[in-house]
């Protein structure tokens, strides 16, 4: 119990950095500056920023980002269970596959994924930083399988998750 409380708060801590690091648009770093004039760059660059690896990369955290860009954005089998039920970080690279650049576009202005995916930082996206996102995962190319299915309320999940407390 005292694990998974820490994890809760890891993970919570995770997402308030990423929700924070997402909202900066400070471009004096050298690698904002390389990505400015290159999509591909701009788009590694944001998923770095906005934490898209920490939940849809596996030991992405734990590695402090240390983890081959061959491996990134493949989804995680850890469940985030809570009242909503047990979401799973879904794998990037086979989803994109299935969007051209103009569906990605409407599906992130549009999505209201469960927690503790902060789709509200899809939304706030510029058009070209969501283009940029599209095609860095595009340019990986599809890798991985496909992540567990949600899980009604109610159901166990049958792998690891994170417990959300319901209050």
């Amino acid at each position: 119990m005292a694990n998974q409380k820490f994890l809760l708060i890891v993970a919570a801590a995770l997402f308030g950095a990423a929700a924070i690091v997402s909202c900066n648009k400070t471009t004096g770093t050298d690698a904002m500056d390389d990505a400015a004039s290159n999509p591909v760059k701009q788009g590694e660059y944001i998923v770095k920023i906005a934490g898209c690896n920490d939940c849809h990369t596996v030991g992405y955290p734990e590695s402090s980002g240390n983890i081959p860009e061959n491996d990134w954005l493949t989804g995680s089998p850890l469940g985030y269970k809570g009242p909503w039920g047990t979401t799973y970080a879904i794998n990037l690279r086979l989803f994109m596959q299935g969007l051209n650049q103009d569906e990605w576009i409407a599906y992130a202005r549009s999505a209201r994924s469960r927690p503790p995916m902060p789709w509200y930082v899809l939304r706030d996206m510029s058009d070209s930083d969501l283009i940029a996102v599209y095609k860095f995962v595009r340019y990986l190319g599809p890798a991985g399988e496909p992540m567990p299915a949600y899980v009604p309320p109610g159901e166990e999940p049958k792998g690891p998750y994170v417990d959300f407390p319901s209050d």
